[in-house]
Parts: structure tokens; C-alpha cells; sequence
């Protein structure tokens, strides 16, 4: 498992979560001179993005993530990104984050699984950012702070070795490998099984530095070409024309990464068989985690450095439904596997009491108002254990 893994993870992640939320306000915005107080408009997409933009990549916030650390495990990550979602005036119930996880984790595993070569990991998340720069590219103050995470990104990675990025790719994979959830886009491009595994091609660009496959060499042993015997490849392979850029600016080459959602289409998330299968067989242990501490400390310490913008007292908060209707959320809420439910994490922690007033301060700060709280036994929401310790 790599330690350098988890910038990676979280601006990828984060990345496929404004393409989705971009999208989707979009879709709702209303023209500004007809909306009426609780409908969204253009303006209020541009303020939740750079809301958002801005809480993702503030530097302290930074200063945690870029430090060498295991990965944690999907619900506390999970949690992250709710908070994350949730830093501006826009709010989502439960069905609609579930939604908008699943397709932000499905669609990075497939830029993952599709990666020419693993340093192109690195691509795909400067393909991210580049997306990013382009939602704020109005707001020179938040342009800067995602430069500065460039910079950081360019520092931390561009002197790794190749074994250092497979490393980084097989924990990616391990992270992902029980996810297998069906995606409507990836369904239609025939890119996603039914059972909610994807194609690998066999044809296009090999990676870079890299010949098509079809030869095979045979030397002596002085080194001279000996022989050569040729074969069928099976595929449509063709050598690339260039690298994809590694620079603060430059071209990719590379098209993982970047959003497909531009072209509006409706997407739609659904529970492959294999995965309700899967997911009885993936319920996490109730005793005690002994990773339970650190878990806490690690949300600790990434949480302590964001920043979330509360709504003003006379300032309504405007909810976004990921969902065509009300009524596909609420069947999605109720027909979701109690198993894959982030909602609920079974571990228990006990801290001394300094370090549960920290606690309790930080997340405190992220208190969020006119948001009922669904009754659950002391302990099952990780966000309340923590609001309670």
C-alpha cells in the first residue's frame, strides 16, 4: 500500500463530484429575472462552485491531505465529502449523496482501470484540475489556490518511479475492487457489464514509450538480433503520438479525467446483482475496529483545516435532487442496501478528554442548520458519534 496515495484519491474524487453538481445545477438553474426565491439560478451555481473550489483546496486543508498517510476507509472518506458538499448554500439528502458518491467512485475506477500506463494517474488528475480552473476561472483568488495544489502535486510526484505509480495504482484498485455499481452512460457506451464490470478496449493508443504489440525479438548472447517472429496482437493498437504534458500548463494528450458530463445526459446509478451479492458478504464487522482511532484522528485533522461557509440567518438553503423526481429519491433512499449505506459505520473510540473537546470543537464548525436528523442509535452515524463523544 502506498502512503502517497490519498491526493490522488480525494482530488479525483473531488474532481467527478463539481462535474456532477455542475451539471445537475444546470439542469435546475432557472433564468434569474424568472426564479423565485427557493429556485436555483446561474449565480447561485457560480457561488456554490467557487464555495466549494474554495473549501476543497484551502491550504491548510492541503497541508493535511499532501502528508504521507495509509487510506482510510470509504466512510470516512465519505464523510469528507459531505462535509465537502455541503460548504456552500446547497444541500442534499441522503438518496442524492449516496448518488452522487457512487457515480464519482465508479467513474475514477474506470479512468484508473483504463490508465495506458500508472504514471498517467497523474494526467487524469491534472485533467481533473484543469476542469476546475475553468469553473473559476473568473475568480483569480481561488485560481491561485488551486495552482498552489498543482505546484504541490508536481513537487510530490514528478521524481517517483514507475514502480512507485503501480504501487500507487494497486492501492487505487484495492480501494475500489468491491465497488461494482452500474452507471447509465457507462452502460449506453458499452463500456459497463450489467453485472457492473467494466470492458477493458482492445484497440487504440499503446502507452507511451511503448511499441504495438505484434513482434517478438530474439538476440544471442552477445545482444544481436538473432531472429524475429511476428504474431496477431487481437487488437487495433496504434503508437502514441506524443506524452501528455506533466507541466502546470500544457496539452494532456490523455482524455481520462476530463468531464463527460458536457454534454447533458441523463445519468442514473442502479445496483448490479453481483453487488447485492457482494454486499452481504461485505458488511463490516460490529466489534470494535482497532483502526477506530486513527480513523477519527485522520477526519480530525483533515476537517480542522476546512473552512465551511454557513448560510446567512435570512438566506435559504437550496436543496439540489440528483434524481429526476422526489419520488425516484425517496424509492432510491428506501431500496439502497442497509450494506452500502454510508451512513452507518460500526466502530466505537474512547479518547482522553482533551482530545474530545478538539473533537468536539472542529466539528462543531461544521454544524449545518435546518437539517433534521434522522433518529439513529447512539454511535451508527459517525458524524454524530463524534458530534457526542
Amino acid at each position: 500500500m502506498s502512503a502517497r496515495t490519498l491526493p490522488l484519491l480525494f482530488l479525483n474524487l473531488g474532481g467527478e463530484m463539481l462535474y456532477i453538481l455542475d451539471q445537475r445545477l444546470r439542469a435546475q438553474s432557472i433564468p434569474g429575472e424568472k426564479a423565485r426565491k427557493d429556485e436555483w439560478t446561474d449565480v447561485d451555481r457560480k457561488r456554490v462552485m467557487n464555495d466549494i473550489i474554495t473549501t476543497m483546496f484551502n491550504k491548510k486543508f492541503m497541508e493535511e491531505l499532501f502528508k504521507p498517510q495509509e487510506l482510510y476507509s470509504k466512510k470516512a472518506l465519505r464523510t469528507v465529502y459531505d462535509r465537502l458538499a455541503h460548504a456552500s448554500i446547497m444541500r442534499l439528502n441522503q438518496a442524492s449523496m449516496d448518488k452522487l458518491y457512487d457515480l464519482m467512485t465508479m467513474a475514477f475506477k474506470y479512468q484508473v482501470l483504463l490508465c495506458p500506463r500508472p504514471k498517467d494517474i497523474l494526467l487524469v488528475t491534472f485533467n481533473h484540475l484543469d476542469a476546475i480552473k475553468d469553473f473559476i476561472r473568473d475568480s483569480p483568488n481561488i485560481l491561485n489556490q488551486v495552482d498552489e495544489t498543482f505546484r504541490q502535486l508536481i513537487d510530490m510526484y514528478s521524481c517517483l518511479s514507475a514502480g512507485e505509480f503501480q504501487l500507487i495504482r494497486q492501492t487505487l484498485l484495492i480501494f475500489f475492487q468491491d465497488m461494482h455499481i452500474r452507471v447509465s452512460i457507462f452502460l449506453k457506451d458499452k463500456v459497463q457489464n450489467s453485472n457492473g464490470r467494466f470492458v477493458l478496449p482492445i484497440s487504440g493508443p499503446v502507452p507511451w514509450g511503448t511499441e504495438v504489440p505484434g513482434l517478438i525479438r530474439m538476440f544471442n548472447c552477445n545482444g544481436d538480433e538473432v531472429k524475429r517472429v511476428e504474431f496477431t496482437n487481437g487488437g487495433n493498437y496504434i503508437s502514441p503520438q506524443r506524452e501528455g504534458s506533466f507541466d502546470l500548463y500544457g496539452d494532456r494528450v490523455l482524455k481520462l479525467g476530463t468531464n463527460m458530463y458536457s454534454v447533458s445526459r441523463p445519468v442514473e446509478t442502479h445496483m448490479s446483482g453481483a453487488s447485492k451479492s457482494l454486499a452481504s458478504h461485505t458488511k463490516e464487522n460490529a466489534a470494535p475496529n482497532p483502526l477506530a482511532k486513527e480513523e477519527l484522528n485522520f477526519l480530525a485533522r483533515l476537517m480542522g483545516g476546512l473552512e465551511i461557509k454557513k448560510p446567512n440567518g435570512s438566506e435559504p438553503g437550496f436543496r439540489l435532487n440528483l434524481f429526476t423526481t422526489d419520488e425516484e429519491e425517496e424509492y432510491a433512499a428506501l431500496t439502497r442496501p442497509e450494506e452500502l449505506s454510508y451512513k452507518v459505520i460500526n466502530i466505537q473510540a474512547t479518547q482522553d478528554q482533551q482530545q474530545n473537546e478538539e473533537l468536539a470543537r472542529i466539528m462543531g464548525e461544521f454544524e449545518v442548520t435546518d437539517q433534521p436528523r434522522q433518529s439513529t442509535s447512539k454511535g451508527d452515524d459517525l458524524l454524530a458519534m463524534m458530534d457526542e463523544l
